[in-house]
């Protein structure tokens, strides 16, 4: 019963956990439009040093992006594996994540002049995004809690999946198919017959 309880957290632990990785490579491609586009209005590339000033969006978008990737990659082993040491680090990945997405957020609506936390972006892709929220922000509130949700049942999971252990390698007396037990009781032991001691005849001399 353990095992199938297991195999199921372990199934819906991947799973959730690929909606992680989904949305870093949907990250990850959004930036890589964003270098193009500013290939195609300055001719540089945004890695190269330049005259214009470095556009930390996009580096910031890319590198969220990866840093999602490589969560779920993290917690594809951890759910694989069940290994108490896996699951550790891939609970401390989710929680650090969680606790700067918090920050970010508590820092918008707590703090009325939040944007000027955030240095200029030359690229104008800060200002688009900030647009585009405000204009769908109902869209984006359902789509921002569905994220963290997620991400939390991710951690319940790795919790759960913790407790109960890693795989054993070794059957449990109640586990053991009683046909596959050696006849213990029926004819295991060879019975011995134990009797007087026959000596052959001898002719007198």
């Amino acid at each position: 019963m353990v095992r199938v309880v297991r195999s199921c957290i372990q199934s819906i632990l991947k799973l959730v956990n690929s909606i992680i990785g989904m949305v870093g490579m949907a990250m990850i491609m959004y930036s890589i439009w964003l270098i193009r586009v500013w290939q195609r209005e300055t001719g540089d590339s945004p890695f190269d040093a330049s005259d214009y000033a470095a556009p930390w969006f996009i580096y910031a978008f890319l590198g969220l992006g990866v840093i999602l990737c490589v969560i779920t990659c993290s917690g594809h082993v951890a759910a694989g594996t069940a290994n108490g040491c896996c699951l550790y680090i891939y609970m401390l990945f989710i929680f650090l994540l969680l606790m700067v997405e918090a920050a970010v957020t508590t820092d918008v609506f707590l703090n009325s002049h939040w944007e000027e936390d955030f240095p200029v972006d030359p690229s104008g892709s800060f200002n688009n995004l900030k647009d585009f929220i405000r204009s769908n922000f109902e869209f984006c509130k359902w789509i921002g809690l569905s994220i963290v949700s997620v991400q939390g049942l991710c951690f319940l999971l790795a919790v759960l999946l913790k407790a109960f252990g890693p795989h054993q390698n070794y059957d449990s007396d109640d586990d053991i198919d009683p046909e596959r037990v050696p006849l213990i009781k029926n004819g295991a032991h060879p019975h011995y017959v134990v009797g007087s001691p026959v000596y052959g005849s001898r002719s007198d001399a």
